[in-house]
């Protein structure tokens, strides 16, 4: 492509047409990259890994041990990859690993690389025997840059085109998942059984004795 003397056109325009002069000064000339450059990254998230616990007593329950990992800006839309985060919230790691797979969603390959990293990062780093142990306790999105951009339209006009970028956020916890992670599950026939029969004692029979 050939290199244009924007002065020389600049000296042009003022002549011939101001309007296009002024458009022209509205738009930037540096470079794209720099747009790149500018990406905020939370580490919030990060600094439990730090967190340091008292010595528990001899008879206290153990506390599970926990790893968080993050991945951030990964260019892909945060309510696609919604739908791969709670797909494997309350899986054993391996399980989720294994489930993200079969996933055609072009987010559920972050999500299993995340999930690969904080078994890695269980075992190198926080002294996890068994990081197959481990089941995802949490596992979310956030919204992370967006890049706008310009689209061309007809008759010489023009859009906005946002790129949007998402977070992804796990903590895997050491255990075996929750019987139920959502609360509230769904229920048993005899807890259904009963909450019919309460609700029938409770009803209120008009002109009875």
């Amino acid at each position: 492509m050939a290199l244009i003397n924007v002065q020389a056109v600049t000296l042009g325009l003022k002549h011939y047409c101001p309007v296009l002069l002024i458009q022209l000064q509205k738009l930037h000339s540096s470079s794209v990259n720099l747009a790149w450059n500018n990406f905020r990254t939370p580490s919030r998230f990060l600094k439990y890994n730090e967190k340091v616990y008292p010595p528990q007593s001899s008879g206290e329950e153990p506390r599970p041990a926990f790893v968080c990992h993050q991945r951030t800006n990964i260019k892909y839309s945060p309510w696609k990859m919604w739908y791969v985060a709670c797909l494997v919230r309350g899986m054993p790691v391996d399980e989720a690993i294994r489930q993200l797979k079969f996933v055609e969603k072009k987010g559920a390959k972050d999500v299993r690389e995340v999930l690969e990293e904080a078994k890695e990062l269980a075992r190198k780093e926080h002294n996890v025997e068994f990081p197959s142990n481990m089941w995802v306790a949490e596992s979310f999105v956030g919204k992370g840059q967006v890049i706008k951009g310009i689209r061309r339209h007809a008759r010489a006009r023009h859009g906005i085109v946002e790129y949007f970028h998402c977070h992804y956020f796990a903590r895997l916890e050491e255990g075996k998942p929750p019987k139920h992670y959502y609360l509230p599950y769904p229920k048993q026939p005899h807890e259904q059984l009963e909450e019919w029969l309460e609700e029938m004692r409770k009803r209120k029979i008009y002109d009875s004795l």
